[in-house]
């Protein structure tokens, strides 16, 4: 088998397409042959070192979160899941290894697969999708006719976000770049702001409107971010730092949360996604062979609208 892993943490140029052997899965886990794999942007994150405090020192390391594709076995006792299965899931933060022909993960990261979604389709929605549900319904408790406001609401996760709160009756605002305000207009986003020209903390007419403001990029001060929340809202944080941890420690408002998937959340967003409530837009989509171009030129800030694929095909 092949996977795309690296030898130590650091930049695009630690990455490398090799062979490895496929352990066997485990109690409660499970091989997948990969058929779709997306790209995010924890998985350069994870490979820069940013989270070695969770990921550890043990190398090589596998890269790769999101994928879908086939069971071809499951560990001792067995699972939910039987060979042939067509599954999507999320690989652990500490594992990774989606980038690749096969993985092995654990039963509880993984949920069937609609027919209704392609393989690609379910590929490209299942961190945006996870953090869109695990944030909205499970931390802000969203309900029908509150005021959402997504920051970067046009990456991957402000997409599924901004879909998820519109599809629970919220009214959404939120930022995004100058090339993706008809986008952001084309979602619902009533007003769409470029972030290049607002200032946030100035602009008078958003502060204290929100019920719920989640910050998909990590972009916005804390500072601004509960200026804008009414007095009850809540402040939905994906990118950690130690300040802002300690910031949440003494305002539960203030919540960060991390992709910890369960097969519920996930079957939960599949149906979403299988109904049309959920579209994640497909930019770019490549082999395995060039997916280190591509996950190298998305790092360095390429935008290609949409998300980046990587298109295994197993050799037999």
């Amino acid at each position: 088998m092949r996977r795309i892993q690296y030898p130590q943490y650091g930049g695009p140029d630690t990455m490398r397409l090799e062979d490895f052997t496929l352990l066997a899965p485990k109690e409660d886990e499970v091989a997948v042959e990969v058929t779709a794999t997306a790209i995010n942007p924890i998985d350069w994150k994870i490979r820069r070192g940013e989270l070695k405090m969770m990921t550890g020192r043990t190398f090589p390391r596998a890269m790769g979160s999101d994928f879908s594709g086939t069971v071809t076995a499951t560990g001792p006792g067995g699972t939910a899941f039987k060979p042939g299965d067509h599954v999507f899931g999320i690989a652990p933060l500490k594992s990774s290894g989606a980038f690749a022909e096969a993985v092995v993960v654990p039963a509880a990261n993984l949920a069937a697969k609609p027919d209704g979604l392609s393989f690609e389709q379910a590929a490209a929605f299942a961190t945006p999708g996870f953090m869109a549900w695990a944030g909205l319904v499970d931390r802000a408790h969203l309900t029908a006719g509150q005021r959402v406001f997504v920051n970067g609401a046009t990456g991957g996760v402000g997409e599924a976000v901004v879909q998820l709160a519109r599809s629970l009756g919220a009214t959404v605002t939120g930022t995004t770049g100058v090339d993706a305000l008809d986008r952001a207009r084309a979602l619902g986003i009533d007003p769409a702001y470029d972030y290049r020209t607002t200032d946030l903390a100035d602009t008078a007419d958003l502060h204290g409107t929100v019920d719920v403001l989640f910050d998909t990029n990590g972009s916005l001060p804390v500072r601004t971010a509960m200026r804008l929340l009414k007095k009850t809202g809540v402040f939905l944080d994906i990118n950690a730092t130690p300040a802002k941890f300690a910031h949440s420690a003494i305002n539960r408002r203030h919540k960060i949360f991390f992709c910890k998937p369960d097969e519920k959340t996930l079957t939960q967003t599949a149906a979403l996604a299988a109904a049309g409530k959920i579209v994640m837009p497909i930019g770019e989509t490549v082999p395995l062979d060039g997916a280190i171009t591509l996950i190298t030129e998305l790092e360095k800030g390429r935008k290609i609208n949409g998300k980046g694929l990587i298109l295994t095909t197993p050799h037999h």
